[in-house]
């Protein structure tokens, strides 16, 4: 008389564990392209505070050139 009733719920203890598994490794994508974002490795803020410093008349026009080449 039972045919299967005891099954019927199970399917979504799967599908929960699968969701918890698809979140845990988007979260590890999401936090490992956050770390490693290309073209961040200091240059650009670098260049920023140059150009500062330049626009504030911090530094001469020579040593702004002289400092831009060796940050290239």
């Amino acid at each position: 008389m039972m045919w299967g009733a005891g099954f019927g719920g199970m399917w979504a203890g799967w599908a929960f564990t699968a969701l918890i598994l698809a979140l845990l490794v988007a979260g590890i994508v999401w936090l490992v392209r956050g770390v490693n974002r290309p073209g961040d490795d200091g240059r650009d803020s670098a260049r920023r505070i140059l150009d500062e410093r330049f626009a504030s008349g911090e530094i001469s026009p020579e040593e702004y050139e002289t400092r831009r080449r060796a940050l290239r």
